[in-house]
């Protein structure tokens, strides 16, 4: 199907419940990220309609993780980054408190990266090591780095900078569940159960470890 029923996206999505019936439907991860000419349009504002997109588009004005879009119905996802080239503006997909996408202003050295979760490890022949990651990207690296951790991206050589443990006293992002958007530092791991206790504004919340993220 090419459009989506207004009252049937995803609850991230910050857009009004009433208006047009339909909205455009992503090419792909319909549940993590968001349309860019959802983003373009609704959000920044850039462009008034989905032609002038489009237009953007072709005329290659558009980076999305300093890579050309090349379609408007493709999603941007967490902490994705998006240069406007015209206007030299860079931005980060972010989660607001209240558990919407929000697109915010960076400078242009911290559009050269995002931070990623690995959600599975891979032995590959020669021992080589694939790190599937939670935007759909593996990964050969050597880099000591558990499942559940985050790494550090660098878009320009391609590499992994960083790596961002899951531990206790590590700031974390909850991008799922009914606490999305809160972020806090890990008081308290406990694998057993599967989950974290997590300080948030001085408020104690529990949170699956699958849902969290480790950020910077």
């Amino acid at each position: 199907m090419t459009h989506l029923k207004r009252q049937k996206v995803p609850r991230k999505w910050p857009i009004p419940k009433k208006g047009t019936k339909y909205v455009v439907r992503p090419n792909f991860d319909l549940d993590r990220g968001i349309p860019m000419l959802i983003v373009l349009r609704d959000i920044l504002k850039v462009a008034q309609n989905r032609r002038e997109v489009k237009r953007a588009i072709y005329l290659k004005q558009i980076l999305v993780n300093n890579r050309i879009l090349k379609n408007e119905k493709n999603s941007v996802l967490l902490f994705d980054t998006i240069t406007i080239i015209p206007s030299k503006k860079h931005y980060r997909l972010e989660l607001s408190e209240k558990g919407k996408f929000s697109v915010n202003e960076i400078k242009e050295t911290q559009s050269n990266s995002k931070i990623s979760k690995i959600t599975d490890k891979k032995i590959l022949k020669g021992k080589k090591i694939q790190l599937n990651l939670s935007d759909g990207r593996n990964l050969i690296s050597n880099i000591k780095c558990n499942v559940k951790d985050s790494i550090l991206i660098n878009f320009k050589d391609k590499k992994i900078t960083k790596c961002l443990p899951l531990e206790e006293k590590a700031k974390v992002v909850v991008f799922a569940g009914k606490h999305t958007g809160k972020q806090g530092t890990i008081k308290k791991l406990k694998p057993e159960r599967k989950m974290a206790s997590i300080i948030s504004k001085k408020e104690d919340i529990n949170v699956l470890i699958k849902q969290i993220m480790v950020i910077e």
